[in-house]
C-alpha cells in the first residue's frame, strides 16, 4: 500500500504513457534503475540537460504513468517512460525546481512532492558532533518527523560511512530498494533523505550495500523510536507530537537519593502478571495492578529490567537491538510514557535497566551494519563476548560512543526516567572478561583494563551529570574496581550507585547454610561491612538469584516450612538495617517458592497464603521504617551511620549493631539479629543511650506469621557498660529473627 493520497479510479489507473523516450541514457541511471550504487542527487530531480535546458527525472518502477507541475505552472504535464530504463520518467522543464506529482500505479493513484527536490537536510553542525562523539547529535538521526519548505514529511538518516549505496524500503515504496536511495553527507558517512508525506507508524528498514558490492539483508533502524512486534523486525516512523506531560511536581521535587531513602522493586514486565488468558499485559494493565501494589509496600522505585526492544524474549531484554524503542510487547512508546507518568502521579520512581555492554548478532541487526565491523570490533577476542554469544562494542569510536549516550538521554528526557541501571559493567572494564591467556588483547600499556570502556563511561556519566543531575546512574559491577561511583572529576567513573554483589553473594551462601554450621561462616555475615562504605551500594536479591537452577529465596532457606520464612524475614529485617539501598525481585516479596520463569506470571494463588502474607506485611513495614528513621538511609557512605555493638559472636550466630542519623537529628536504632531456632532470653547488648528503647519491630511477630516471642514492646537499659558502650539492655532474642529497638527521644 502506498503512502500518501491515492484514489482508487480503474479509468486513473489505465491512463497510458503519453510518450516514450528512447535515447542511450547514461550508465549512472541505467545503475540507479537496477538499485546499484550511484548518487541518485546528481541525477533526479531538476538539473541540467547539458544543451542550456533543464531535465525533470524521477524513478518509479512500477508506476504507469507520472504528471508532473513545477512552481508556477498551472497545469500538469505528462512525464515520458524512458523505454531502455525501468522506471525512470523524465520531462523538459523550463528552469530549476521541485515537482510535483501525480504518479498512477496500478491499485491507484498517488500525489507527492519529488524526494529529490530537497537540499541537504541535516545540518553541518550535527554532522560534526556525530563525528565528535556528541550523543546529542547522534538522536538527530533516525526517522524524524518534519517539515521542510512547508512539506510535511520524514528525514531518515543512517550512519553507515562504508557503505557504497543505502536506500530506504518500507511499506510507503512497496519495499523497492531502487525507489528511494539516500544522499551520503561523505564527511560524516551519515546518509539522509526527506520523504514527503509518510504517515506516523510506517514500517521501513535500510538496504545497505557495503564496500564489496554485497546488499545485505535489510536492517532496522539503530536510532528508531518505535519497532514492530518481534518476531517482525522493522522500525517504525514514531509520531512527532510531543507528549504533555502531568508530572512537573515529581520532577521537581525528585533528587538523587543522597539523603532520599531508595527501595527497588525489580519487575519483569512480561511475566509479573498475565491476563487470562496468560497473554502478556501491556503497560496501561500493567499499571492498574502493578501501581497499586508497589505502593502498598511502600517502595520508593519500580526498576524494570530491560524494556528497550529485542529480538529474543528469553534474553528478558538483556540482548536488545532496539536501545532507543521500548520493545512493542507492552504497546507503543506512547503507552509506556504514560506508565511512567502514573507511577510519577503516584509517587513512584521509574529505573530501567540499560545494556551498553553488547548486542545480539541479528541480521538485521547492528551487526557488520554497512559490511563491516561498524559498532563491533573485527577482532574476535576484542568484539566477541563468549559468554553471551554476542557482540561487543567498539567503544574507543566516536560515532559508537555517541549512539549509547544519545540512547542514555533518549530514555531520560522522552520517557523521564528516574534512573538507569547499567548492566554487566565488569564485563566492560576488562579486556580479559571470561577469557583464557591468548584469547584477548592487552591495552596499549599491555594491561587488561579496557581503557576505552572505562573513557566511554565517564564521558556518558559526565554527560548525564551534567544533563541531568537529579537522574540515578546504577552499575552492575562484580568487581573491587575502585571509585566506580567517585565523581569523574575525581578519578572516578561516576556512577550514583553500584550494586554490592558481595555482600549478595556472601549473605545468601551464610543463610542457606543450616543454623547449626553458622558459627562456622559467621564472617560471611560481617565481611562486607568492611568495604560498605567505599562505594554507594544497592543490596540487590535481584532476578539473576532467583533463576539457572538457584531456585527461589524462600527455597534456599534452610529447615521446614515455617523456618524458611522465619529465615527469609530474619534476613530481610538484616538487609533492611545494613548500610545501602535496596533491591527486591518481584515474588520475593510474598517468598515464592519455586524460581521465576519469564514464561508465566508469579504464584499469586502462593501469595495469598497465610506465611506468604506476613513475609509481605513485614517487607511493607520495613519499607515504612527506611522512609521514617533517617538512621536508616541518611547519608549511606558516611562511617559514622554504622556501628557494631556485637559483630563476634559467632557461638550463637547473633548480629547487634547501631545506626546513627549523621545529623543528630533523630535518635539511634539498635538492630539484633538472632539466626538461630532457638530464643536467647537475658541476652546483654550495650546501647549508646539511657531511658527506653522501644520495639519498633520484630520479625517473629504473629503479624508476620511469627511465634511472637519478644519483648513486650519495651524495656528500660541498665547502667551496666557493655560491649564499648555506658548501657545496655537485657533482651529476648526471638527464634531466627531481626529486632529494631529506637530509644525514646
Amino acid at each position: 500500500m502506498m503512502e500518501g493520497q491515492r484514489v482508487r479510479e480503474s479509468a486513473i489507473a489505465q491512463e497510458p504513457v503519453q510518450t516514450t523516450v528512447t535515447e542511450t541514457l547514461p550508465d549512472a541511471l541505467q545503475a540507479l534503475s537496477r538499485g546499484e550504487p550511484a548518487d541518485p542527487f546528481a541525477w533526479l530531480g531538476v538539473h541540467g540537460d547539458g544543451n542550456g535546458g533543464y531535465l525533470l527525472r524521477t524513478l518509479l518502477p512500477g508506476a504507469l504513468a507520472v504528471h508532473a507541475r513545477l512552481p508556477g505552472e498551472s497545469t500538469e504535464r505528462a512525464m515520458a517512460a524512458a523505454a531502455t530504463c525501468d522506471g525512470l520518467f523524465q520531462l523538459a522543464v523550463a528552469g530549476l525546481g521541485r515537482a510535483s506529482l501525480r504518479i498512477t500505479w496500478p491499485d491507484g493513484e498517488q500525489r507527492l512532492e519529488d524526494p529529490y527536490g530537497f537540499w541537504p537536510v541535516l545540518p553541518d553542525d550535527v554532522l560534526d558532533g556525530v563525528r565528535a562523539g556528541d550523543g546529542e547529535a547522534m538522536r538527530a538521526l533516525g526517522a524524524v518527523p518534519m517539515q521542510v519548505d512547508g512539506v510535511d514529511g520524514v528525514r531518515f538518516a543512517v550512519w553507515a560511512p562504508n557503505a557504497r549505496r543505502v536506500a530506504v524500503v518500507g511499506e510507503f515504496n512497496s519495499w523497492d530498494g531502487r525507489r528511494h536511495p539516500m544522499r551520503l553527507r561523505h564527511d560524516a558517512g551519515v546518509w539522509e533523505l526527506f520523504l514527503p508525506d509518510i504517515a506516523a507508524g510506517a514500517r521501513y528498514k535500510f538496504r545497505i550495500t557495503g564496500a564489496d558490492g554485497e546488499v545485505l539483508a535489510d536492517k532496522a533502524d539503530p536510532m528508531a523510536r518505535w519497532a514492530e512486534l518481534p518476531p517482525a523486525t522493522a522500525s517504525r516512523v514514531a509520531p512527532a507530537a510531543q507528549r504533555v506531560w502531568q508530572d512537573s511536581q515529581w520532577m521537581q521535587q525528585r533528587s538523587a537519593c543522597t539523603h532520599a531513602p531508595l527501595s527497588i522493586y525489580e519487575v519483569h514486565a512480561g511475566s509479573w502478571q498475565r491476563d487470562g488468558a496468560g497473554h502478556e499485559l501491556d503497560w496501561d494493565a500493567l499499571g492498574d495492578r502493578l501501581i497499586p501494589h508497589v505502593q502498598a509496600l511502600g517502595f520508593t522505585h519500580i526498576e524494570l529490567l530491560p524494556v528497550s526492544e529485542h529480538p529474543f524474549g528469553g534474553s528478558w531484554g538483556y540482548q536488545p537491538l532496539g536501545i532507543y524503542a521500548p520493545t512493542a510487547r507492552h504497546g507503543t512508546p506512547g503507552d509506556f510514557a504514560r506508565f511512567v507518568e502514573r507511577c510519577h502521579l503516584a509517587g513512584i520512581g521509574v529505573i530501567v535497566d540499560w545494556v551498553s555492554a553488547h548486542f545480539p548478532n541479528d541480521a538485521h541487526g547492528l551487526e557488520r551494519f554497512d559490511g563491516t565491523a561498524l559498532y563491533e570490533h573485527a577482532d574476535p577476542r576484542e568484539g566477541f563476548h563468549q559468554d553471551w554469544h554476542t557482540l561487543i562494542y567498539n567503544y574507543g569510536r566516536n560515532e559508537v560512543a555517541a549512539y549509547l549516550i544519545g540512547s542514555a538521554l533518549e530514555w531520560i528526557e522522552r520517557f523521564h526516567i528516574d534512573g538507569l541501571r547499567v548492566d554487566a559493567v565488569a564485563s566492560m572494564l576488562y579486556r580479559d572478561y571470561s577469557r583464557n591467556d591468548g584469547e584477548w588483547v592487552p591495552n596499549e600499556h599491555g594491561g587488561r583494563e579496557n581503557l576505552q570502556a572505562v573513557a566511554f563511561l565517564k564521558q556518558m556519566n559526565a554527560t548525564l551529570r551534567g544533563r541531568f543531575p537529579q537522574v540515578m546512574v546504577i552499575a552492575e559491577e562484580s568487581t573491587a574496581w575502585p571509585g566506580v561511583t567517585a565523581p569523574v572529576e575525581q578519578g572516578g567513573l561516576g556512577f550514583t550507585h553500584k550494586w554490592n554483589m558481595g555482600w549478595m553473594h556472601d549473605s545468601l551462601r551464610y543463610m542457606q547454610h543450616d543454623p547449626v554450621h553458622r558459627q562456622h561462616h559467621h564472617s560471611e555475615m560481617t565481611f562486607g561491612l568492611v568495604y560498605a562504605f567505599s562505594e554507594r551500594y544497592v543490596l540487590p536479591l535481584s532476578h539473576d538469584e532467583v533463576v539457572h537452577g538457584k531456585g527461589a529465596l524462600l527455597a534456599r532457606m534452610p529447615g521446614d516450612d515455617w523456618q524458611r520464612f522465619a529465615n527469609l524475614r530474619a534476613y530481610y529485617a538484616l538487609m533492611w538495617a545494613h548500610p545501602g539501598s535496596k533491591l527486591l525481585f518481584m515474588g520475593g516479596e510474598f517468598g515464592q517458592s519455586h524460581e521465576w520463569n519469564h514464561g508465566q506470571a508469579l504464584d499469586w494463588e502462593q501469595a495469598a497464603r497465610p506465611l506468604n502474607q506476613g513475609l509481605a506485611r513485614l517487607v511493607g513495614d520495613l519499607n515504612q521504617l527506611l522512609r521514617r528513621h533517617p538512621a536508616l538511609h541518611r547519608d549511606e557512605q558516611d562511617e559514622r551511620t554504622f556501628e557494631w555493638s556485637i559483630g563476634d559472636d559467632h557461638a550463637n550466630s547473633v548480629f547487634a549493631f547501631v545506626r546513627h542519623d549523621p545529623q543528630g537529628v533523630t535518635p539511634p536504632l539498635l538492630v539484633v539479629s538472632n539466626l538461630t531456632p532457638l530464643p536467647r532470653h537475658g541476652y546483654r547488648v550495650g546501647v549508646p543511650r539511657a531511658g527506653r528503647w522501644r520495639e519498633i519491630l520484630n520479625s517473629d511477630s504473629m503479624f508476620y506469621a511469627g511465634s511472637n516471642v519478644g519483648n513486650g514492646g519495651a524495656l528500660e537499659t541498665e547502667p551496666q557498660a557493655m560491649h564499648g558502650q555506658p548501657h545496655s539492655l537485657q533482651l529476648t532474642l526471638p527464634p531466627l529473627a531481626t529486632l529494631y529497638l529506637q530509644v525514646d527521644a
